[in-house]
């Protein structure tokens, strides 16, 4: 029980200085701003709250990434696509997927083994000369209000707290942390807007007969509506995003909702992650009763992160809308290009929700094949902010887009485009919300980020 008394907490920190730009993060954001701006001859600190990088890829078990072509070509490179071709070089893809998944393919996933993922991120931050501090979470920042300007994180890990000053810094938490510590405005989900996308707490399975199993997709819902009629989970959700192959008897499921967890409060976590086992289980014992080659399925494991789908959002210098995504604008300044149908979950499991949750993905907020929307740099920075800037699913976008550009993929793009620029504002003198973007996008387009727009402009694109 928290008392209302407060308390005073001093504390003398000892300072650490050298570094030029820390991320804070190692989610697929994370990881593609450390490496971005290190190859660009900047020393990155990046601070990770986990024991590894990739974020819900890993720590998430999030085992697949979506879709990075659009039919026609890859929109997603740099980076991203530097990891996936490397994983695939060393078999660390699915077995028997064909590599057109994400060079060519229309809304196809590539799943992959997470454990391989781990070793190529370890491998990739070493390589560019990043150094990494596992373990370590970021509890305050010190901040020139102002001015709008970061001066310094307060870090806290097994050797106790740190002070790191930096010329710039890159929030790449998911739940913008950093930002909002610092002042930045912020849209939370369930105080800002009506309701919270559920979370989902992901697992692996083994012991799967993919041949036999190819005979039945659960998620057209009958036998999970059979199992629901017979009393068999703990909520009746309808929904289930089904099984996906990892390896050859394994599988990764990304099932069982978490509704109306407010990601930023201990105790919906604690509870969420709670229920997310006892639903993974249940899942269990119905794959093994009715999903033909999943009799003798096993549990490996829950995930050790919740998959948060949103939490809390910046209020950028641009606001991506689904307006947007919808007539495919593309951005003089856009740093990434991308064609994911718009993801929005059923807020609750009933069964108005879930057909509701049909109609609604039946309205078509999806892209053809051969189309994209643009991803403009201004959603990455904080309004008024010099030397900070935000990557990943905490960006500054509506909610509908967001059910878009929350994935991993999109968030690599921005997290290489958000590196790139703190590292031009470094050298130049050049502040986050004043960056000359024509150099920047012809940075990333040399470190091969696919941007095929024909305009470009020295100014961002704002709100």
């Amino acid at each position: 029980m928290t008392s209302s008394i407060g308390f005073k907490l001093e504390r003398t920190i000892p300072v650490d200085e050298g570094y030029e730009l820390v991320v804070a993060g190692g989610g697929p954001a994370g990881v593609g701003a450390a490496i971005s701006a290190a190859r660009l001859g900047t020393k990155v600190l990046l601070i990770e709250a986990t024991g590894c990088m990739g974020g819900m890829g890993t720590s998430g078990l999030v085992t697949a990434f979506d879709p990075m072509a659009n039919g026609e070509q890859m929109l997603v490179g740099g980076i991203m696509r530097e990891i996936v071709e490397t994983m695939y070089s060393r078999g660390y893809m699915s077995p028997g997927i064909d590599p057109n998944c994400w060079r060519k393919f229309y809304h196809r996933w590539s799943p992959f083994r997470v454990e391989g993922y781990k070793r190529i991120l370890d491998e990739l931050v070493v390589q560019a000369g990043v150094e990494v501090r596992f373990f370590t979470r970021l509890i305050d920042v010190d901040v020139s209000a102002a001015d709008r300007t970061v001066n310094g994180v307060v870090t806290h890990n097994i050797e106790g707290y740190r002070f790191i000053k930096a010329k710039a810094f890159i929030d790449c938490t998911g739940d913008a942390i950093l930002a909002d510590l610092s002042g930045a405005a912020c849209r939370e989900a369930g105080r800002d807007t009506p309701n919270i996308m559920p979370a989902t707490l992901p697992s692996l399975f083994v012991g799967i007969d993919w041949e036999k199993k190819r005979t039945v997709n659960e998620q057209k819902g009958a036998e999970v509506r059979q199992a629901i009629q017979a009393g068999h989970f703990t909520q009746p959700d309808p929904f289930l995003v089904g099984m996906s192959k990892v390896g050859h008897n394994v599988g990764y499921l990304n099932g069982g909702h978490l509704f109306n967890l407010n990601a930023l409060r201990c105790r919906d976590l604690t509870e969420g992650i709670m229920l997310g086992r006892k639903i993974a289980e249940e899942y269990l014992h119905f794959y093994r009763k009715y999903i033909p080659g999943c009799e003798n399925l096993e549990h490996v494991t829950t995930a050790s992160l919740i998959g948060v789908r949103e939490s809390r959002r910046i209020v950028g210098e641009y606001e991506l809308n689904i307006n947007d995504y919808m007539a495919k604008r593309e951005f003089p300044d856009q740093i990434g290009v991308f064609n994911k149908f718009v993801d929005i979950h059923p807020y609750d499991y009933s069964e108005e929700a879930y057909q509701r949750h049909l109609i609604e993905k039946e309205k078509s907020f999806k892209l053809k094949e051969g189309e994209y929307f643009g991803i403009p740099y201004g959603i990455l920075v904080p309004k008024g902010w010099n030397n900070l800037w935000v990557a990943g699913r905490c960006v500054s976008s509506d909610v509908m887009v967001h059910g878009s550009i929350r994935v991993q993929p999109a968030c690599s793009m921005m997290g290489q485009a958000a590196g790139t620029a703190a590292v031009q504002a470094i050298r130049t003198g050049q502040t986050a919300c004043t960056l000359d973007t024509e150099e920047l996008v012809e940075t990333l387009r040399k470190a091969n980020a696919f941007l095929p727009q024909t305009s470009l402009s020295s100014a961002m694109t704002r709100s």
